[in-house]
């Protein structure tokens, strides 16, 4: 297959090179195969660092060498040094989320240098062609799996960046041929669109299809937006609500219905907010937890969205409650520093949210677990009379019928299973030999 005549007149690297496929070309020396994606950045890289006799010769305007197959002007070891740093280099970018143009930085460059000067850098576009290969061979072998397999599910979910840019991301689980839970992401894209029902389902059905797994797909899982339920009902799919989502509705209102509470954190607040703002009461901080022999940890602050985050701070502050009482009455400063009072309301607290904090089941009976209480029965009720959920639950041997606190929708569950056992057998027995 000819190279690209427009390709031919702008690089002498079409004069070394084979175009095997439209994504593929395979140097004449050693007739290595690269990946091309319409640039020759790549290619020339190889001729720079395997073959520099030949790429010398092409600058002086020398005739270069007849080519020879399976001969390499560098060595076979140099080669095989030269890829297994190339692949060494994607794991790092690829584990670390590292930036393409990390091959441009000086410091970099010289430390890769001083660990060995004979590997020669990719370029930052040929380091992207070699990511991007790199997500190829993934994704193709991903996808066989998914061929293996018989039923999906999906989960979903919406979010924005710091810049208010809209972001969909779509995670695919399924069980293995070995019986073992595998998880996939499907994609995580830009949302240009409106966050209409119709556009995310449309969205959904494209990623769906470009995994091959549309026939597959058994259930999907977000949030509570009406805009993910109803995608989920126009794609036709079983919808299940995120139990993650509603156990962080569930403690914020109830933190939210607690006066007490709410005073506390407004305190908190404030103490862990001027000691992450002034330098001097944070320098203060370090100094009093170094007298007492403290970790020098960070105060940590509360973030509305989630709950998790009011516990951290509680927590944070309850543990280092000694060195930030010093430090306040150290500092010229109106904020109040919380009572003994209000330690103990928060050390009951804490007792309180571990079990939801660890994901247990076991709740606190005390007057302030009322408002979660609540909420469990209002919004994870439901759950039992899930089908798929509540024969799940009953499968599992961890907890068949334990694992309700309804015991008739246990009854309903084992009625349903008797059931489709039943037909089950009904079928094989009809089914001829």
């Amino acid at each position: 297959m000819e190279a690209p005549q427009k390709r031919c007149r702008k690089s002498v690297v079409w004069e070394h090179f084979h175009l095997e496929t439209p994504n593929k070309v395979r140097c004449m020396y050693c007739d290595r195969q690269l990946a091309y994606f319409n640039n020759t950045s790549s290619m020339m890289r190889h001729l720079r660092s395997t073959h520099p006799a030949i790429l010398q010769c092409a600058e002086d305007g020398n005739i270069p060498p007849v080519p020879r197959p399976a001969t390499d002007t560098a060595g076979p070891s140099k080669q095989g040094r030269q890829r297994e740093l190339d692949e060494a280099l994607v794991d790092m970018v690829v584990k670390d989320l590292q930036p393409f143009t990390i091959v441009e930085d000086e410091g970099f460059m010289a430390f890769v240098n001083k660990l060995d000067p004979s590997y020669v850098l990719p370029s930052r576009k040929a380091l992207k062609t070699m990511v991007t290969e790199r997500y190829n061979i993934s994704k193709e072998k991903t996808m066989e799996d998914l061929k293996k397999a018989d039923f999906v599910s999906l989960t979903a979910d919406m979010w924005s960046s710091i810049n208010m840019d809209g972001y969909l991301g779509v995670t695919c689980h399924y069980i293995t041929p070995e019986a073992k839970l595998a998880t996939v992401v499907l994609g995580v894209r830009r949302f240009y669109q409106t966050h209409t029902a119709q556009h995310l389902m449309e969205a959904k059905a494209l990623l769906m299809a470009e995994w091959g797994i549309t026939t597959k797909v058994q259930c999907m899982v977000t949030d509570n937006a009406s805009n993910m339920i109803l995608s989920a009902q126009l794609l036709n799919l079983r919808h299940v609500p995120c139990f993650a989502h509603n156990l962080n509705l569930i403690v914020k209102k109830a933190l939210d219905q607690t006066p007490l509470i709410n005073e506390i954190r407004q305190k908190a607040r404030k103490i862990v907010g001027l000691f992450r703002s002034s330098c001097k009461a944070k320098d203060k901080l370090v100094e009093m937890q170094g007298l007492m022999g403290r970790p020098a940890l960070k105060l940590m602050q509360e973030v509305d969205t989630r709950w998790n985050s009011t516990y951290d701070m509680l927590q944070r502050l309850y543990e280092q409650r000694e060195p930030v009482g010093a430090a306040l009455s150290n500092l010229n400063s109106d904020t109040a520093p919380l009572t003994s009072f209000e330690y103990n309301i928060i050390q009951e607290s804490l007792s309180l949210l571990q079990p939801f904090k660890l994901a247990t089941t076991e709740l606190s009976e005390e007057q302030r677990g009322t408002h979660l209480q609540e909420g469990l029965h209002s919004r994870c009720g439901g759950y039992e009379s899930f089908r798929a959920l509540a024969l799940a639950t009953l499968l599992d041997p961890r907890f068949k019928n334990v694992g309700f606190g309804n015991p008739a929708k246990a009854q309903e569950a084992e009625k349903q299973i008797t059931l489709e056992c039943a037909s089950l057998m009904r079928s094989n027995t009809a089914t001829p030999v």
